[in-house]
């Protein structure tokens, strides 16, 4: 379904789609690749997989309120919107903001969400084709959280141009932290043991510890790229993955007719470490990759047996090997993890920018993000004050 919700004077058309399927993939994913910040994961087939195979729909909470800018029938702006029925999969918390309004018998949710499901990757959100285009479809996201009766509008892990899009709008904004690897400038390291030569004697050596552990165990690991991964390879990844959540007595986010469309639509955008031991696969790792700017994201893991520091080497040294063996500039290691400094993965500031309805809250609200930013920004401060490299790699 569609539907037009306004006519600027610019002659825009604004539509909500509550089908992604409805938007012409080739027109968003061109509109993407001109963005200050475009991932893999705002690609249309990366977000229709997510509606498709019931892991980001209706039914798990995630109903899909997208909208789209056009002008003559063409694509000017796109932002991929949720009405959420609860918070979980975000990775930016609003638990005790949703609390305070029960506690005053007001209803928090439904909620507007403009992110990425389940995956805290800082990217373009707003996407558009100029300054202009962007600040009217964030007028837009406003206008459709008022014409619902929303509490509140969130946009999460925004890119620049979203970020300074919203503080032109009067959002309120929030910072969080992310460890983010970065490979040396200008010309790079020539491979994993001159990477380790630039950290600092104890980080060094601890890292040496880890992986002769591993090695010592009997774990080898194939990496498979691509067209690389095969079904049984998929099969496996996902058990593992499945176990992971089980382990911490929760259920997993998605499905593996997810996967499967990953496989299908977008095989050039994932690496698989496969750790094996007496021949058998014991334990997997994911890793998306976006080949056009070369960066790399760590994304899932799974174990079947327990080998000391095997998650350390599957997820952080076996990646981080391949990105300087195959030139990459950025490896994300994805949300929270303070223990991700050791391995050379330094602390990164996020956005978000919320709207709230009512303006009490909206003051109450204000004023806790001044608070935290504060201590955000403290806490960097003494992030970088425990560099783990000899000298700023940066």
């Amino acid at each position: 379904m569609e539907s037009v919700i306004t006519e600027s004077e610019n002659d825009y058309v604004i539509r909500v789609h509550d089908d992604p399927a409805e938007i012409a993939a080739g027109a968003w994913n061109t509109l993407l690749e001109t963005q200050d910040a475009p991932t893999p994961f705002v690609r249309h087939e990366y977000l229709l997989a997510l509606h498709r195979s019931h892991s980001a729909a209706p039914d798990t909470g995630w109903a899909p309120a997208w909208l789209t800018l056009e002008r003559q029938g063409s694509l000017h702006g796109a932002c991929a919107l949720y009405l959420k029925s609860h918070s979980y999969g975000e990775y930016v918390f609003d638990w005790a903001w949703a609390d305070a309004y029960q506690r005053h018998g007001l209803a928090y949710y439904p909620k507007l969400l403009g992110a990425v499901p389940f995956t805290p990757v800082p990217g373009s959100r707003l996407l558009a084709v100029s300054e202009a285009a962007r600040d009217v479809l964030l007028q837009a996201v406003l206008a459709l959280a008022r014409q619902q009766g929303l509490s509140s509008a969130h946009l999460l892990f925004l890119s620049d141009a979203d970020r300074a899009a919203c503080e032109r709008a009067g959002w309120l904004l929030r910072d969080g932290v992310q460890f983010h690897w970065q490979n040396r400038e200008p010309d790079g390291y020539h491979d994993f043991d001159d990477f380790l030569r630039s950290l600092q004697r104890d980080k060094r050596k601890k890292i040496a510890q880890e992986r002769r552990r591993v090695a010592e165990a009997g774990v080898a690991y194939d990496l498979l790229e691509g067209g690389q991964i095969d079904t049984a390879a998929w099969d496996f990844f996902y058990r593992c993955y499945t176990l992971t959540y089980r382990a911490h007595q929760s259920t997993p986010y998605l499905t593996r007719d997810f996967f499967a469309a990953m496989a299908r639509t977008m095989p050039a955008h994932w690496l698989m470490v496969v750790a094996r031991r007496a021949g058998q696969p014991i334990a997997a790792s994911l890793i998306a990759l976006d080949p056009a700017r070369r960066v790399a994201y760590g994304r899932y893991w799974g174990s079947t047996d327990h080998v000391p520091c095997l998650h350390f080497d599957a997820c952080y040294y076996q990646p981080l090997a391949w990105c300087i063996a195959n030139g990459y500039l950025r490896f994300e290691g994805g949300a929270q993890g303070e223990h991700k400094m050791a391995r050379g993965l330094l602390p990164v500031k996020t956005t978000s920018a919320h709207w709230l309805a009512d303006q009490r809250f909206a003051s109450a609200v204000a004023d806790f993000l001044q608070r935290e930013g504060a201590g955000v920004g403290a806490y960097v401060d003494e992030l970088n004050e425990r560099n783990p490299f000899k000298t700023p790699s940066m």
